[in-house]
């Protein structure tokens, strides 16, 4: 391949070897527009491109970089273990030790179970409930991602709760059949679809805060009725914590929220340190139904690789109180600089936090399902996107994303995010 020049030669030549040039689509710039960012190394609160540009970032790794990018005593623990092998195929003391530090935090994670992927978390979530209730049907909710497993791509219907469609090419009816989606937030719909499937539904799937519509949080009570629902009918609860496990709190969303005790916690991202890395967790006479002492099986090659629970032993055991109070603190305040420049600039927006995570809606009014989040005006985030990037600033490319911050992000990024806003708060306007 030809020397890189810039960020668009790579694109171009990307392309030819990769489908739509990335590895995961968001990462196409495909709802904003333009040529995507190739990063060639990042560190602290910084990213910089294959051009030699530095940005300001605020996608860190779409969670996992809660202490900021290549955090030393993070990196000399990954090449500590890289030196000992980077894979065995075979137990070692590390996993357990990870497993103690998420039961630790999690008190929920009776046992865990550890993966390479939240896909793989989630999936082997839903098949658990199933083996463990012997029934079919899970209910999900509109809007909330949970990996790229065929039962769980689906889209809604028409109705107010209905089976799943297939929300992808290459995903059958079938495997949809059993999946039903419902509203967010909507308490009368989960009524409805108990009230006449109850005795089929093995599990209720749920974000623990949904971040994947943008930052949509549980209505008050919300994750409390989910739990009083699903043991009134005898499913199971599945708390997907792969986006705020970790990166909320100590303890996630669930040491947040605290009072109720769903059956399956799933985990990735910050877990990992930002190596592949998932994990799921939960009642132990739930999990002995996992192979090798159960009938439902799992397995993975890769799956709590020394690399990986390295990385994750070390961003745990850094990820103090001082780590999440910076965080929460620099969210606010970057929440309250965005508001400010948005109003002055008389732009709609809606700004939806859930601990630290947020996102702007461009839109006027609170957000409380996908029908609402769906109903903002994109283009004006593309505008206000690319203004940012202009200014050194990258943000997450999609109007349904989340905006993560670390506690590497001192005062000079702050303030470098801060002068940029103005001028993207203009570039919003229609």
């Amino acid at each position: 391949m030809a020397e890189v020049i810039d960020n668009e030669a790579l694109f171009r030549h990307a392309r030819d070897v990769i489908p739509g040039g990335v590895s995961s689509p968001v990462r196409a710039f495909g709802s904003v527009g333009g040529t995507p960012v190739f990063v060639a190394s990042a560190r602290g609160a910084y990213i910089r491109d294959v051009a030699g540009r530095e940005l300001v970032d605020l996608v860190c790794s779409w969670g996992p970089a809660l202490l900021g990018h290549a955090h030393p005593e993070v990196v000399e623990a990954v090449q500590e273990a890289a030196a000992k092998g980077l894979s065995f195929g075979a137990p070692t003391a590390a996993e357990v030790e990870l497993a103690d530090a998420v039961r630790a935090r999690v008190p929920v994670a009776e046992q865990v179970r550890f993966v390479s992927t939240g896909t793989e978390a989630t999936m082997t979530a839903i098949r658990l409930a199933r083996g463990a209730t012997g029934r079919d049907r899970i209910v999900k909710f509109a809007g909330c991602y949970h990996g790229h497993s065929d039962a769980l791509l689906a889209s809604a219907g028409s109705g107010v709760a209905t089976q799943g469609l297939p929300g992808s090419a290459g995903v059958t009816e079938a495997a949809t059949r059993d999946t039903i989606v419902v509203e967010y937030n909507d308490r009368a719909a989960l009524e409805e679809v108990f009230a006449s499937s109850g005795d089929r539904i093995a599990a209720i799937i749920t974000e623990a805060a949904p971040a994947n519509m943008g930052v949509v949080p549980p209505s008050p009570g919300f994750n409390f009725f989910l739990r009083e629902l699903t043991s009134r009918h005898g499913a199971l609860l599945i708390v997907d914590e792969v986006l705020t496990g970790f990166r909320v709190g100590p303890g996630g969303w669930l040491g947040l929220e605290g009072g109720y005790r769903p059956d399956i916690v799933t985990f990735g991202k910050v877990v990992g340190g930002g190596m592949p890395l998932a994990a799921l967790g939960g009642r132990a006479d739930l999990m002995q139904l996992l192979a090798p002492v159960g009938p439902v099986y799992q397995a993975g090659t890769l799956s709590g690789n020394p690399l990986a629970t390295a990385a994750g032993l070390a961003t745990l055991r850094l990820a103090g109180d001082a780590v999440y109070a910076t965080v929460d603190r620099r969210s606010l305040e970057l929440q309250a600089a965005v508001g400010e420049a948005l109003s002055a600039a008389s732009v709609p927006h809606h700004i939806s936090a859930a601990g630290s995570l947020f996102s702007v809606f461009f839109r006027e009014g609170a957000v409380t399902n996908y029908e609402e989040a769906k109903a903002q005006d994109q283009g004006a985030f593309a505008r206000f996107f690319h203004s940012m990037l202009d200014q050194g600033v990258a943000l997450p490319p999609s109007a349904f994303e989340a905006w993560f911050l670390s506690a590497a992000h001192d005062d000079e990024a702050m303030a470098r995010i801060v002068d940029a806003l103005p001028v993207a708060a203009r570039s919003a306007q229609s």
